[in-house]
């Protein structure tokens, strides 16, 4: 059976998720890992003879799929660098920390021919496909207003223990690097956006962080739905929801939990609400927790696109689409 050869740059939390998925599919190897930090310091031990002693020399080897799990402000120079290699790259969320470096990316991805994924893991999520199909459907006739609630936590060790979360340069804010999921989800649920109005705020004022911490945003879609996103990283001691409500014509949908997880009310015309499997697991780091962890499915369709001609779940546009719209929010600051 042929087996998809795997690489994995940056080896922290989201590195070491990545490597154990690729682990576990039949139909992957783990080949090569690389952190700058000693190995002492990496999330996961290194598979065998796999760790690497550079990430020049990963790019040597042979190796089909490179998986940038590294700080943000890397991701462009190290995803541009492994295509140009010709090997192909998963990239984390975000795919970039600004729209020209996402067509760098892009770019690089059509000169050499090799495919680019954008890892937005909340799209396999049950209740999003769910609810991806009762829009595409259009079961709630024309929708007319949408709120979401992003409402997590992210305290001082989360910041000072590491060395570029807070930096406005290499993190790049919250929407890049806590929220840009939900973003996506906005995004693949509704469209582009016409109009922003935003309002940020740092409840939490810390020398260690450069940039909001919460933010209001009054959303116009071009479809004319209108919306409003809140989201903070300010909230006590643990991860409080990631909730959308849906009001349309038709019925209307709130989905909550911490992840959007969980179908809250559906009460939608001449409509039975079938049986969903909401039950998914997060990503747990110890001090805090990350989104939903649906990694085992999106190391499954890179291989699936490889290797029996599948479409790629999360493309390249999908991923500068992200990115143009976070550009766009900041930019619209009362």
């Amino acid at each position: 059976m042929k087996k998809i050869k795997f690489g994995v740059v940056g080896i922290g939390h989201i590195g070491s998720r990545h490597a154990k998925c690729i682990i576990a599919n039949k139909r992957a190897e783990l080949t090569s890992m690389f952190d700058s930090l000693p190995i002492n310091k990496w999330k996961l031990e290194p598979i065998k003879l796999s760790a690497q002693k550079s990430f020049e020399n990963m790019l040597s080897m042979d190796i089909d799929v490179i998986n940038i799990c590294t700080p943000n402000y890397l991701h462009s120079e190290m995803a541009v660098a492994s295509l140009s290699a010709g090997k192909h790259v998963v990239i984390e969320k975000p795919m970039a920390l600004s729209t020209d470096d996402a067509w760098k990316i892009i770019n690089a991805s059509e000169e050499h021919k090799k495919h680019v994924f954008c890892v937005m893991q909340n799209r396999f999520s049950p209740t999003m496909i769910w609810l991806k199909e009762v829009i595409v459907k259009n079961y709630l006739g024309k929708i007319n207003m949408v709120n979401i609630n992003c409402f997590w936590n992210r305290n001082k060790a989360y910041y000072i223990n590491s060395d570029w979360h807070g930096s406005k340069t290499k993190d790049g804010g919250p929407l890049f690097t806590q929220f840009s999921h939900f973003i996506d989800i906005m995004y693949w649920l509704f469209g582009g956006l016409n109009n922003i109005e935003s309002e940020f705020f740092s409840f939490n004022k810390r020398k260690y962080i450069e940039f909001e911490d919460s933010g209001i945003l009054k959303l116009n879609f071009l479809n004319g739905i209108v919306g409003v996103l809140n989201y903070s990283t300010a909230v006590w001691e643990k991860n409080l929801e990631s909730s959308i409500t849906i009001i349309g014509e038709k019925g209307s949908i709130k989905i909550g939990g911490q992840y959007m997880d969980k179908i809250l009310y559906a009460n939608i015309k001449d409509y039975v609400l079938p049986i969903i499997d909401s039950q998914i697991q997060c990503n747990d780091y110890g001090g805090y927790k990350g989104s939903a962890s649906n990694h085992d499915k999106m190391i499954d369709n890179v291989i699936q696109v490889l290797l029996d001609k599948k479409d790629i779940h999360t493309n390249s546009i999908d991923g500068l689409n992200v990115v143009k719209i976070i550009e766009r929010i900041y930019s619209s600051r009362n």
